[in-house]
């Protein structure tokens, strides 16, 4: 990150060329709410926009009262250039399930082991990293597809845990697959090697089906790693609370990042009640306390993340639900200064 303290407009405007903005941090702390202010804004300045939710439990369609559960690209009622989808894994994860059922049919024979496919798929199929797996393919989906399509393109990830592996996949995927690519290789050429029939064998070597979709897949992670790891595209935004443990996370967070060369943005700070409202009606200690516990984790905040600080949200009187209220949050973004 810069040690000068950029403002959010000052960021933006000092880095045009970024098109794929994510959100992460712990859960609740408004991921949503600000990457949808993020999406909003660079509507507002006329720019086609794409706001696309990660999180397994969305909340899109609250957000802005619209059905967006059809999986599919919705455009904003009532908003120019402004477009969001809920990213459904089920499609995906149903996909891998069969291509893992072929994998293992076509390994099975090979191997001449006589057992069922479909048992082996159900176990794997229950391991978490499968549809962390599906979620990270759905977002290189829209990074290579919709990237022409759109001027921006915003993601609010999953909670901190999910998110560091959803994108530190760019990186481990790579590692993997040249290991995968280069055992399957050997294993196959072995094969080969102890065959009698030799032209049978180099007719499988050609026609395997998991050397062909690692190496697919090897090539879409290196166009993704093009973009996850390009500080003129891209940008992550840390989303916190003045509270100790989202602060924790965050501090956490932009390590566990930057250890996978993902450009980070800044910290945006979430829900920090205003002094004024203090002198307004009638004040209770409930209030009070909660404005002094506040300020109490700002300066635990200016002490450790203060330069990277890019806005803070403040904690509105009602609920964010609307285009009104979103347009609010776009706006205390954007015109905040430190």
């Amino acid at each position: 990150m810069s040690n000068e303290h950029e403002n959010l407009k000052s960021f933006i405007e000092g880095h045009p060329s970024i098109k794929y903005l994510f959100t992460g941090g712990k859960g609740g702390v408004g991921k949503t709410i600000s990457a949808a202010g993020l999406a909003y804004y660079f509507a507002s300045q006329g720019e086609k926009v794409l706001l696309a939710s990660l999180n397994p439990v969305h909340s899109l369609s609250s957000l802005f009262s619209q059905d967006l559960t059809g999986g599919g690209i919705e455009k904003i009622s009532g908003m120019e250039n402004l477009y969001a989808v809920e990213v459904d894994i089920r499609e995906r994860v149903k996909k891998y399930k069969e291509q893992l059922s072929e994998k293992l049919r076509w390994f099975m024979k090979w191997a001449d082991i006589p057992l069922k496919a479909e048992e082996f798929v159900d176990i794997a199929a229950t391991n978490p990293a499968f549809e962390e797996s599906a979620m990270f393919d759905n977002t290189i989906d829209i990074m290579l597809k919709e990237g022409e399509n759109f001027d921006k393109i915003v993601f609010d990830t999953a909670a901190v845990a999910n998110a560091v592996r959803l994108l530190g996949l760019s990186k481990i995927y790579g590692l993997w697959l040249n290991r995968m690519i280069e055992s399957r290789k050997e294993a196959l050429s072995l094969r080969v090697k102890l065959s009698f029939r030799k032209e049978k064998a180099m007719e499988e070597i050609k026609r395997d089906p998991m050397i062909k979709d690692l190496l697919d897949m090897n090539e879409r992670i290196r166009e993704a790693k093009k973009i996850f790891n390009n500080p003129e595209k891209t940008a992550f935004f840390f989303i916190t609370l003045p509270l100790a443990l989202p602060i924790a996370v965050v501090k956490r967070f932009i390590k566990m990042v930057q250890s996978f060369d993902i450009p980070t943005g800044g910290v945006i700070v979430n829900g920090l009640l205003k002094r004024e409202y203090l002198k307004k009606g009638k004040v209770t200690e409930y209030l009070v306390n909660k404005y002094n516990e506040q300020q109490h984790y700002m300066e635990i905040i200016k002490r450790d993340l203060w330069p990277s600080v890019r806005a803070i949200i403040p904690l509105y009187p009602t609920e964010i639900i609307g285009l009104k209220t979103v347009a609010k949050v776009a706006e205390d973004l954007i015109n905040w200064k430190p």
